[in-house]
């Protein structure tokens, strides 16, 4: 709508920046993180060839560990000597957790176009958006006429609430992550960028894999950049606590943690999608129950 009326009230054009707009933060960032996977890929595939790999020989220890010291002992004996061998013995039991990899693999790449196929959709439905708003609340008043209105009022404003405060909180963090990551010059930064991506939106936090890079960073480094990479990485690790309640409690009469709950059941059960439905389902939840508490009293 702020785009449309700098463009003179033409909301098909804005709608089009908007999509081109959106198309490139996904597409830009997202070659970025899979040139940077293949990459970690290719280096630890290097690093764990049977020809480079070598395992020092067991603890005669291992061998007084209960119910499976022997086995334990035998096969690192083994793959000690022998890693091929090794290899080989274990192969049966790989072959699942291989196909799996490919079968997670070939998922993401379709996610990955259908979530592109989104971003042009919802550019289709930008121009007649306040047109489908009151069709839409004409339809739930006729449904609810005390309180269609407000239920419809009430998703539009947790949409908006969970793409601030998850995914946009979420999205900064990795992009900060991000340039901090490759201004020190650590290896592997793309997937460690991923995986504070993929932790803030699922709400457990970057700070669980962030920690590890710092530590890192202070037996890999001299004092002075690590005291420097550590004073920028800290704050960005903590960054979700401090704008998250922030944003995630503008324009909403629901308590922040029913949205908290919907998002991570929400996003448990169905991805990407439930990210937005869990917080509405509950959200509309939450505000029937206290109409009906309310009537009740009343009555």
């Amino acid at each position: 709508s702020w785009i449309a009326r700098r463009l003179g009230g033409r909301r098909r054009l804005a709608a089009a920046v908007v999509t081109v707009f959106g198309l490139l933060i996904v597409i830009g960032p997202a070659t970025w993180l899979a040139i940077g996977l293949i990459d970690s890929i290719r280096v630890v595939a290097e690093r764990l060839e049977p020809t480079r790999l070598a395992l020092p020989p067991p603890f005669p220890s291992v061998k007084t560990w209960p119910l499976i010291g022997d086995r334990i002992y035998d096969f690192w004996m083994l793959a000690s000597t022998n890693l091929q061998a090794a290899t080989a013995k274990i192969a049966p039991q790989l072959k699942p957790l291989g196909s799996s990899l490919l079968h997670t693999v070939a998922g993401t790449g379709t996610a990955t176009v259908k979530f592109l196929i989104a971003i042009v959709l919802a550019g289709i439905l930008l121009p007649p958006a306040p047109a489908l708003v009151t069709a839409t609340k004409r339809v739930a008043h006729r449904i609810l006429p005390t309180r269609g209105d407000a239920f419809v009022d009430l998703a539009g404003a947790t949409i908006r609430t969970v793409a601030r405060g998850v995914i946009g909180i979420s999205a900064l963090q990795a992009l900060l992550a991000g340039i901090g990551l490759l201004a020190a010059g650590i290896p592997g930064a793309s997937l460690i960028t991923s995986a504070v991506l993929i932790l803030g939106i699922i709400q457990i936090g970057p700070g669980i894999v962030l920690l590890p890079v710092v530590i890192w960073a202070w037996t890999a480094m001299a004092a002075t950049p690590a005291l420097l990479f550590t004073l920028y990485m800290v704050p960005v690790a903590l960054l979700d606590n401090v704008l998250r309640p922030i944003l995630m409690g503008r324009g909403l009469s629901v308590p922040m943690p029913v949205i908290l709950i919907g998002v991570i059941g929400g996003t448990f059960a169905y991805g990407i999608t439930g990210l937005f439905l869990g917080p509405i389902v509950l959200s509309v939840m939450w505000e029937l129950a206290a109409a009906w508490i309310e009537t009740r009293e009343e009555a």
